[in-house]
């Protein structure tokens, strides 16, 4: 990718910022949906943020998704790490911004790996995948995972949650975004465009009836008002 393409524009800018925002916010949704799952796993409540953990990583492949331009799913994923810090009160605390750097490079790494030219479910489904990898790594490092019990149920979680919640989903909710028209104007709007544009248009194939009527008149039969103009006595 070249360095004019890679540039951010300031639409770019703008739509980066209320995905971070928004993202802000329902990562902090998410923070009390993990205390109810906990509550509701019993002894095994210690398990139930890997259950979700997906879900706080999606902004990154969502917004590489539609933008399409090295290191923007990381800054989406520290700037909503941010707007919890600053704004919900997030219990993590400044701590959140690494996990926010490090979930964001683990999702984005995957797109990196294609130059960010590979948008199939294949790349969505490894980002996913690098992202929970990466989430573990940073778990294991923060809270000694691999010394305590369930470490093999953390990293399974983990890498399944970030495959369905993190990397699935954000190309699903790409592609309906996408189809509502809000994205148009960004890269992932105009591949849709493109893409629409390259199929043919098919023809509706008419009836016999309709070819009958038609078809060109036969030589000297003349048309349709010229016989009725040329038969006496009607009007």
């Amino acid at each position: 990718m070249s360095a004019a393409r890679a540039r951010v524009t300031l639409a770019e800018l703008v739509l980066l910022a209320v995905l971070a925002v928004v993202f802000g916010f329902l990562y902090w949704a998410l923070v009390q949906a993990w205390g109810a799952l906990q509550l509701a796993m019993g002894p095994f409540g210690d398990l139930a943020q890997h259950v979700l953990i997906g879900g706080w990583m999606v902004a990154a492949p969502l917004a590489t998704y539609i933008v399409r331009k090295p290191g923007v799913g990381i800054v989406v994923e520290l700037v909503a790490a941010f707007v919890e810090v600053a704004f919900l009160a997030s219990p993590v605390g400044p701590m959140l911004l690494v996990v926010g750097l490090v979930q964001g490079a683990g999702a984005e790494a995957a797109f990196a790996l294609t130059r960010y030219r590979r948008y199939g479910w294949g790349v969505f489904a490894l980002s996913g995948v690098l992202a929970g990898l990466a989430s573990t790594a940073l778990g294991a490092v923060r809270f000694g995972w691999l010394t305590q019990d369930w470490f093999a149920w953390r990293l399974g979680l983990q890498v399944l949650s970030g495959l369905v919640l993190c990397g699935l989903l954000a190309r699903v909710v790409g592609d309906a975004l996408a189809r509502t028209g809000v994205l148009d104007n960004t890269a992932l709007g105009r591949e849709r465009r493109g893409r629409a544009a390259a199929v043919p248009a098919v023809a509706p194939t008419g009836s016999p009836a309709d070819e009958v009527t038609t078809a060109a008149p036969a030589a000297g039969a003349g048309t349709a008002h010229e016989r009725v103009d040329e038969s006496p006595g009607v009007r």
